[in-house]
């Protein structure tokens, strides 16, 4: 039976989990689905490096403090160069999730193109490289005969992507809006129930929900990159992050939401795209006052939800978590599974 070797760059609460997932779960999965999964690299800025051809004991790297002299102390080195480990370790696949910057979609941008570059198959959680990169990094990846999968880019485990491009067929796609971000989501809803905004801020960020500055939440820039992806990917818009109108929420008054509750509306950041008559599709990020029977309005806290316009079924739903470790993970064993259903049905076909 099939057993792909990945290497997992970064070790944060994404892949850490990933990791933790195959340790617990590998036996079933491997039955389950057909194929086993061996982690033979793992990178981190805090940990550094391990290479290990043969296999990585997760239970042993699961239990490594935050030392940067922790791999170095079990074999590895204590030094990260992640170019060195993705172009010359023996992983099939690479499991991208390190932090990144959203204005150039670095380093997690150089990762994907390092490995696609080696013949290496990538799935990532990073928006960056998608967003900004996307059509040629899905070009390299042909060009090599690899694969490039990124689901949970955009609604962490929902397959929102995936479930469009495949259950969707036969529907003409005309254009789609969502709620994309649970922080902005959450804090709109807590100024509902009578918070200042500030005040909304401090408690999402004790409760984990937002970053020590709010900034890419708050001010739309994180749903930005989203509905850049979602237009690009499912409506074949050819647009770039400048042609994405933005405006975040902090203009968003306790009295605007006090009177959008006497109207019967509620305040939501959504993010959206439409095909225009002439072909080209025009797309923004902006808060909406909506109407309490819109199919957005009762979204809530930190799930997240797309609405799709399709010309045979009318408006299609999906919703699900928008975040988290856990389902994040699963967005990543989810690309690998089409990893695997692609390289299955080539081989089929040979």
């Amino acid at each position: 039976m099939t057993t792909y070797d990945i290497a997992l760059i970064g070790f944060g609460g994404v892949n850490r989990t990933l990791a933790e997932l195959i340790a617990k779960r590998g036996e079933a999965l491997h039955s389950e689905l057909g194929f086993g999964l061996r982690v033979v690299a793992i990178t981190d800025l805090r940990l550094g490096s391990l290479v290990q051809p043969e296999g990585i004991d997760l239970s042993i790297a699961l239990n490594l403090g935050a030392g940067s002299e922790a791999f170095a102390a079990n074999g590895g080195s204590a030094d990260t160069n992640n170019e060195a480990v993705i172009r010359n370790c023996s992983a099939d696949i690479i499991c991208e999730a390190t932090f990144t910057n959203p204005q150039d979609g670095e380093p997690a941008v150089s990762h994907v193109r390092w490995a696609l570059e080696s013949g290496k198959s990538v799935c990532t959680t990073n928006k960056g490289p998608v967003a900004l990169r996307g059509a040629g990094l899905t070009s390299l990846a042909e060009q090599n005969g690899v694969h490039f999968e990124f689901e949970g880019a955009v609604m962490s485990g929902t397959p929102v992507i995936r479930l469009a491009k495949r259950m969707f067929a036969g529907l003409e796609l005309n254009g789609f809006e969502g709620i994309l971000n649970g922080t902005s989501n959450y804090v709109l809803g807590r100024m509902e129930d009578g918070l200042d905004f500030e005040t909304a801020i401090r408690e999402a960020q004790e409760r984990g929900y937002a970053e020590a500055n709010p900034a890419a939440d708050i001010e739309g820039y994180d749903v930005q990159l989203k509905v850049l992806i979602l237009a690009n990917e499912l409506l074949d818009a050819g647009i770039e992050l400048k042609d994405i109108q933005r405006q975040g929420i902090s203009t968003v008054t306790p009295e605007n939401i006090q009177k959008a509750a006497r109207e019967g509306r509620r305040w939501k950041l959504v993010g959206a795209a439409r095909r225009n008559l002439d072909g080209t599709v025009t797309a923004g990020v902006s808060p909406v006052a909506l109407p309490l029977d819109h199919g957005l309005a009762g979204v809530s806290g930190a799930t997240n939800a797309v609405s799709f316009e399709t010309d045979l079924l009318g408006a299609v739903t999906v919703s699900g978590p928008g975040a988290g470790r856990v389902e994040t993970a699963y967005a990543l064993l989810s690309d690998i599974i089409a990893i695997h259903a692609a390289r299955t049905e080539v081989s089929a076909n040979a």
